[in-house]
């Protein structure tokens, strides 16, 4: 190294040059304050900030809970309907996650000029309601292939009560009614949307014995417009009027309640029945079972089983007397 009097000679300053510039590369390769970059796509902008996120996940977990309850009742086994992800995904990339063949019910929004929703069904799920729906097991054989004309009609069953409770989910924020349009199993056969069209697509896992599957509910974005544009700000307004006038509104909105009709049934236990004896049932005939004489009924309010009661005459009327009460259980558990 040359001294203070001395200058450097090149071979000196390329050395001290060479190591400056490994300094910087060093420095420059890690980042800076440890901020982490997010990828950003400018052709398909996230339109879905953390508060709306937080309405659309409230809103498809009750969608999720009100089939869990629904089915329970219809497949006479446990099952459990779980919301995993609400997510922003163009259309081709929807198509793109679906199985071929695939169980796709569509739905036309009406009042949309033509708009329409998707509600499609894994392959393991559909043959586990079909089988189920018809008195199977809940291990069915899984076929690789389409649902049949008549298949499809008996999974529509659930496909119809998923998109009655999405309607029902948005119903706060836009309306959706549907009507049925048709079954498609190919996926570039279904086209709703264009291909770079931003759609949303909730995911619902379905649990059934040792299986899962999913549910697939998609919706074209520009159908959801008016949810993304509106502000997401809602004032809290106090108690209005007197409290003479707020007892008023009190005492009418507790005799809608209390003058509410309810939907109540008695249900025996379940006993099997062969096919064979199904199809020759006729009006008058008895159908015997293995039941004891006092075996106790479940009593279901709103299909929900709430309390165990023993089955009756009293007078010139089958009754069903009240014993005790079942806490926080669902038909079918």
């Amino acid at each position: 190294m040359a001294t203070e009097n001395q200058n450097l000679s090149q071979q000196e300053i390329d050395q001290l040059f060479g190591v400056a510039d490994k300094a910087a590369v060093s420095e420059s390769s890690e980042p800076a304050f440890g901020v982490a970059v997010q990828p950003y796509d400018f052709r398909r902008p996230s339109r879905i900030s953390k508060g709306r996120y937080r309405s659309l996940e409230a809103m498809y977990g009750l969608v999720a809970k009100s089939l869990e309850s629904w089915l329970g009742g219809r497949v006479r086994a446990q099952i459990e309907v779980e919301l995993l992800s609400v997510e922003q995904f163009s259309f081709t990339e929807y198509l793109l996650s679906l199985d071929s063949p695939c169980s796709a019910f569509i739905y036309d929004i009406e009042g949309t000029g033509g708009q329409q929703l998707v509600i499609n069904f894994g392959q393991d799920l559909a043959y586990v309601l079909l089988d189920r729906l018809l008195g199977g097991s809940i291990e069915p054989r899984i076929e690789e292939r389409a649902l049949t004309p008549l298949e499809r009609c008996v999974v529509r069953v659930v496909a119809d009560r998923a998109a009655k409770d999405l309607t029902e989910a948005w119903g706060d924020h836009v309306r959706i009614p549907t009507s049925w349009s048709r079954f498609e199993t190919l996926p570039e056969m279904i086209q709703v949307a264009a291909p770079e069209d931003p759609v949303l697509v909730a995911n619902l896992q379905v649990r059934f014995g040792s299986r899962r599957s999913l549910i697939l509910l998609c919706i074209p974005f520009s159908v959801l417009e008016r949810f993304f544009t509106e502000s997401s700000d809602r004032r809290v307004h106090g108690p209005k009027g007197t409290p003479d006038e707020r007892l008023v509104e009190r005492a009418l909105v507790q005799e809608a309640v209390m003058t509410t009709d309810m939907t109540v049934a008695v249900r025996l236990p379940a006993t099997p029945v062969d096919m064979r004896r199904l199809a020759t049932l006729q009006p008058g005939d008895v159908i015997q079972t293995p039941l004891p004489i006092d075996s106790l009924a479940e009593v279901l309010i709103q299909d929900r089983r709430r309390f165990r009661a023993r089955v009756g005459r009293k007078g010139t009327h089958v009754s069903a007397q009240i014993l005790d009460e079942i806490v926080a259980a669902r038909v079918g558990d």
